[in-house]
């Protein structure tokens, strides 16, 4: 069986999608558990486009040893320098370095001449290949590129040191027979392609992503790009949750194998989810809360009698469980530990406690503590910043009667160590409650976006909100989680306006550093 190698951009393009905002701690931990999931490369990033993408690379380069960890660089010395300084520690340093070769691309963004694009794209590999030695080539917009010019600049940047040839249906724009002739031509007309593994890169503007992929895969590619839950520009990438229960369910059409460990495909998707804020949507594809749901009285009878006749997928094969009481009110330290060791995490001692705390604190209010519960207590832990001065919620009160003015009082511990207090009115409740902790930070900002989702089911399920806004003209995200609503939006405002000061203590020391 052929061995198709996993690559993960939910870090690079899957970041690019629009609202999306991680902070270094939040890259990391979803590193984690792609390294977890057993893909074979993850993009962490395009270091030279900004600082904190540099750092947040090079922090992941540094943590992961079993996967390959790579970075996105344009054809240019710049970019690659940068590149190499973020990636240099990493067990397999990689580069991902592309450029376009669709006319449109070439004539009107490049505005150069098919062989100047030539000339570049060699220069810049056999300039990466002095350091790197896994350098994968992307031609930009390659599903409308002349198939010709894409022999000759394949082969030509393959004789220059590229490993892997990337060839991305950047726009989303064609069909699988089309996409798979593509790689088929290349494979047939390029002398030297066995030097070089294929690779292939869909984006779904036409809801063909998956399908164009496994076209791909079909037709010799032996490396697949995508996002967990498809996330990415505009309509998002091919989603490899989707890909890997394909490969795996559909054995006699597509005999390929994989590194991916499938039961862990839910918790990689849910905790996308939770930090990016991009709600999965029910009827999602493998792990759409209703992917194993059966409404009809005919499927359930089915069902019952027999599960394989409408549940072709199993829920145990990505990790769905039947969330049972896990731990309770009397679990000590050492059975939490122990908990949340089997479900991948390792804590500091110091995070330990915090989250023994959070646990037990929970166990007071809520009967039932569910493996959604602990996932949403330990990423909470794993990306807290309690080194950096911030807002702290103090104590709030919400007034609201249907005949009176909603009226929200709330007391905050400022970043110089004073209390402040103060009351807002609004329209309802959580305007009430925002325009009161708007009136109470000195930063000016603006609430863009406002969602609220449940973490598990029943009445005393943990309400988690995320938020966007601007602070001081600075786009930043936040999510907070509590049982009551209104205390999960004051902490996802605050989560948000706290981050202002992480990342401005980090450029800090990224000054002093460099």
């Amino acid at each position: 069986m052929v061995h198709v190698n996993i690559f993960d951009t939910t870090l690079r393009d899957g970041e690019q999608s629009p609202g999306v905002n991680l902070n270094q701690l939040e890259k990391l931990e979803i590193a984690r558990q792609l390294e977890r999931f057993g893909v074979d490369i993850m993009e962490a990033g395009f270091p030279a486009s900004s600082q904190g993408d540099f750092d947040a690379v090079r922090a992941i380069a540094q943590t992961i040893k079993n996967s390959s960890v790579t970075g996105l660089a344009r054809a240019k010395k710049q970019d690659i320098d940068i590149a190499w300084d973020a990636l240099k520690d990493a067990a397999e340093p990689r580069l991902h370095v592309f450029l376009a070769t669709s006319p449109i691309h070439m004539k009107y963004k490049l505005m150069k001449t098919p062989e100047e694009v030539v000339n570049t794209a060699v220069d810049m590999v056999r300039y990466a290949k002095q350091r790197f030695p896994h350098i994968e080539w992307s031609a930009e917009d390659a599903s409308r590129s002349d198939l010709d010019f894409l022999v000759q600049i394949i082969t030509k940047v393959i004789d220059a040191g590229a490993t892997v040839i990337n060839l991305p249906d950047t726009v989303g724009y064609t069909t699988p027979e089309e996409y798979g002739r593509m790689f088929r031509y290349i494979r047939e007309n390029v002398p030297n392609i066995h030097k070089a593994a294929l690779s292939c890169h869909c984006h779904d503007d036409l809801g063909m992503a998956v399908a164009n992929s496994l076209a791909a895969v079909e037709n010799g590619v032996t490396q697949v790009e995508g996002t967990i839950n498809g996330i990415g520009e505009r309509a998002g990438n091919a989603s490899l949750e989707e890909i890997a229960v394909a490969l795996n369910i559909r054995k006699d059409k597509y005999p390929y194998t994989t590194n991916l460990v499938l039961k862990e495909i839910k918790r990689t998707s849910d905790l996308v989810s939770r930090f990016t804020g991009m709600i999965v949507p029910p009827n999602k594809a493998v792990v759409g809360r209703n992917a194993f749901a059966h409404e009809s009285g005919i499927h359930q009878d089915g069902v019952l009698k027999n599960a394989l006749t409408y549940e072709i997928i199993t829920p145990e094969l990505v990790g769905v469980t039947s969330n049972d009481l896990v731990l309770g009110k009397h679990s000590g330290r050492h059975a939490f530990k122990d908990k949340i060791e089997q479900m991948g995490y390792t804590l500091s001692p110091e995070k330990l406690g915090e989250a023994f705390t959070s646990f037990k604190l929970l166990t007071d209010r809520k009967k039932e503590v569910t493996d959604e519960d602990l996932f949403t207590i330990l990423t909470d832990i794993q990306t807290s910043t309690i080194d950096v001065k911030k807002y702290e919620l103090v104590a709030f009160q919400v007034q609201y009667a249907s005949a009176n003015l909603p009226t929200a009082t709330v007391a905050l511990t400022t970043p110089d160590g004073n209390r402040v207090e103060t009351a807002c009115t609004g329209s309802g409740s959580v305007e009430a409650l925002m325009n009161t902790l708007e009136a109470l930070i000195e930063e000016e900002i603006h609430l863009t976006d406002f969602r609220l989702s449940s973490v598990g089911q029943g009445r005393d399920a943990l309400a988690e909100v995320y938020v966007k806004m601007t602070v001081n003209g600075t786009s930043v995200s936040g999510r907070g989680s509590a049982q009551d609503v209104l205390e999960a939006a004051a902490k996802a405002f605050l989560n948000a306006v706290n981050r202002v000061f992480f990342n401005q203590r980090a450029m800090v020391q990224e000054s002093a550093a460099f």
